[in-house]
């Protein structure tokens, strides 16, 4: 006569645990995932053109480029910054994947002698 082998069975304790812990993590996170801030945005006149903008880049090898032009130094750099600083101008810094660091503080430095109010840093420029 065979030995009979014993009948398995399914401890379903652990899994009620499980199933309490995500019901409470529910519980708690529900309110916070529904909740709503309102907000009043201001808005802009969509007929007016957005403002200009200046494209200043940094080359691999330290060179300096204004809207495609190349700048001698820093201190060529400068009286152009001072003079978009007064107009209220975007200035669009960016530079290659292995410009000098040194030569990029150095104009974004300048920028900031230079109080130019709006500058933007983009992803490394495409040549």
């Amino acid at each position: 006569m065979p030995a009979e082998t014993p009948e398995p069975q399914l401890n379903a304790t652990p899994l009620i645990d499980v199933l309490l812990v995500l019901l409470v993590m529910l519980i708690f996170t529900l309110p916070i995932a529904t909740h709503s801030v309102r907000l009043n945005m201001p808005v802009g006149d969509l007929r007016k053109p957005p403002a200009p903008a200046v494209r200043l880049e940094v080359t691999y090898g330290g060179d300096i480029y204004w809207n495609g032009e190349f700048i001698e130094s820093i201190e060529a750099l400068t009286p152009k910054l001072v003079e978009v600083a007064h107009h209220d101008t975007l200035v669009k810094v960016s530079a290659e994947n292995r410009a000098p660091y040194e030569r990029v503080a150095q104009v974004l430095a300048a920028a900031q002698r230079s109080r130019v109010g709006k500058l933007s840093i983009l992803p490394v420029a495409e040549r």
